[in-house]
């Protein structure tokens, strides 16, 4: 059985770190919402840390997450920012304590090694959502859908695609996140499950071509025959090529999997922009897609 870590109350403490990249600005804001939900926010050195791009030098990431993962009076770890790093310490990371006494971890974007190696390794959920570097820009309703996930409230997510997917209506296990991140732990102890999965995918700042290796990599390797649904978040930021690449990354998506029979939505609200859902992985989820109109929402 999956591990559900226990859902936060109020008065509970929550640790703030950078297990990636350095902050360029502070998080007061950031911290603030979280304290109006009613949370004691403790703050890891790395918040503060500085080693050329990154949050303080590997040995100081890893010391800085491995304090918060050993301190059972924490009861969510949320990533400051992401950027890139996490791959950097994610095998110097002890979970003995936390595997005895499971937590939230919360981020995305490069924050993505951490959180697939929670499911694929701890069996363990964990939060893909907006991190306090993001909170500025994010929407009210992103943010209220990373509170509910960690106090355990009801979540149901609705809108119409710009898009025509695949109609279906299914209900299984969520996994996914950034797409190049998940490529870059395939192979490794941190690789997660496909098989009868419900996956959802984002990226940004990528080239056309780079999506479209990516894409057929996962085909290749069989991640995408076996999928119960595809959920395909925002892919922005696109580096356009010099030479017209010819496709976008929603069709190039399309292309690769338009052969299989399962549910596929796209313009999803997950991802490197303001309406940044949360997407508990490993979490039960039912997905219904009909004429663009997406429904999602966690069993």
């Amino acid at each position: 059985m999956i591990k559900q870590p226990p859902y936060l109350k109020k008065g509970d403490k929550i640790a703030i770190v950078c297990p990636a990249k350095k902050l360029p600005k502070p998080i007061d804001q950031g911290i603030e919402i979280l304290q109006s939900w009613g949370l004691e926010v403790v703050l890891g050195k790395t918040v503060t840390a500085s080693h050329h791009q990154f949050s303080g030098t590997d040995e100081l990431r890893a010391q800085d997450i491995q304090q918060f993962l050993d301190d059972e009076s924490i009861k969510a770890i949320i990533a400051g920012r992401g950027g890139y790093g996490t791959i950097r310490i994610i095998d110097e990371l002890d979970f003995t304590a936390f595997n005895e006494n499971p937590k939230w971890l919360v981020g995305f974007s490069d924050i993505t090694i951490l959180l697939s190696h929670a499911l694929a390794k701890l069996n363990t959920q964990s939060i893909h959502g907006q991190m306090p570097y993001t909170f500025e820009e994010s929407t009210p309703e992103a943010l209220e859908s990373l509170r509910k996930a960690l106090f355990g409230e009801h979540n149901t997510y609705a809108y119409q695609s710009e898009i025509k997917g695949r109609d279906g209506q299914i209900e299984g296990e969520l996994i996914g996140g950034n797409l190049t991140l998940l490529l870059a732990v395939e192979g490794s102890v941190s690789e997660m499950d496909y098989e009868g999965k419900i996956l959802f995918l984002e990226d940004v700042g990528e080239h056309e071509y780079s999506i479209d290796r990516m894409m057929r990599t996962l085909k290749r390797k069989g991640k995408l025959a076996n999928l119960k649904g595809l959920i395909v978040g925002a892919f922005n930021e696109i580096d356009k090529e010099s030479i017209f690449f010819g496709q976008t990354p929603e069709e190039v998506i399309w292309e690769l999997v338009k052969e299989y029979d399962f549910p596929v939505c796209f313009n999803f609200p997950t991802g490197h922009i303001a309406d940044n859902r949360a997407m508990v992985l490993g979490k039960s989820v039912s997905l219904s897609v009909k004429n663009c109109n997406i429904q999602f929402k966690y069993l």
